[in-house]
């Protein structure tokens, strides 16, 4: 019994359709929401205060000594860099470095922050301090509900691919998480629920269910391809079946 052509092409035509119908609704939900929301409000720019400078009133010493401190009980290999930062109104230095032996390959970078003023070594931030930087971060005066020291999270997680430990503190008013990393000593980013309503989509417009981010995974490339074969068989359908193009060639 002879195939019909046009019969064969509709059918698959309709089949990839229907098997890829839920991701290409899915991808253009998506696209519509990335394209009406602006990325500075999604990054929650807008509910942020202007960078604070450091005053100079006192006078700094040389990060050479919090080095030569480090040295003493810690093996390092090299200073990655030097940075002065604020912390609750003191100018304090943040000292990223290379820990091990000479020549290795170093994949972790580590830090240490010193007082700027005695050039002394301190410890992370405290609860208070991470507060402190968050309040200071935020554009209205908001009440803090809720803090939390996370130590570990998952490929899910808002804070994901992100320095850790970190304090998380929850505002109200506005509605908000602020993340302020406690070796770093420095705030790292804020999350809300119009982020999270686009990271949500996001996770369906790379297609990586398991980290969200990985542009790369082949369940995108492999119905990127099933996506392209459905808009080509449609085309090869309205060729293959349509009178007026028949007309057409046939003149």
């Amino acid at each position: 019994m002879p195939v019909n052509k046009n019969l064969l092409i509709r059918r698959t035509h309709r089949y990839l359709g229907l098997f890829i119908g839920i991701q290409f609704l899915g991808w253009t939900i998506s696209g519509l929401y990335f394209s009406w929301n602006d990325i500075d409000d999604v990054h929650g720019d807008h509910m942020r205060k202007s960078p604070h400078f450091i005053s100079m009133s006192n006078s700094l010493i040389s990060p050479a000594k919090a080095i030569e401190e480090m040295r003493s009980t810690t093996q390092i290999d090299s200073i990655n860099s030097i940075q002065l930062i604020g912390i609750v109104g003191k100018p304090v230095y943040q000292i990223s470095y290379f820990a091990g032996h000479t020549g290795e390959v170093h994949h972790h970078v580590h830090y240490k922050l010193a007082d700027a003023i005695s050039g002394e070594l301190r410890g992370p931030l405290t609860e208070g301090e991470a507060i402190a930087i968050a309040k200071d971060n935020v554009t209205t005066t908001a009440t803090v509900s809720q803090v939390e020291l996370l130590e570990n999270v998952d490929a899910h997680h808002e804070y994901r691919e992100r320095p850790l430990p970190a304090y998380a503190i929850t505002f109200k008013d506005p509605d908000c998480t602020v993340y302020i990393s406690t070796e770093r000593g420095t705030f790292q980013t804020i999350r809300h629920d119009q982020w999270r309503g686009f990271d949500f989509l996001w996770m369906f417009h790379t297609m990586d269910y398991a980290g969200r981010d990985n542009f790369n995974n082949w369940l995108l490339k492999i119905l990127s391809l099933f996506g392209l074969f459905t808009v080509v068989s449609g085309f090869v359908l309205y060729a293959t079946s349509s009178r007026t193009l028949k007309k057409l060639i046939k003149r």
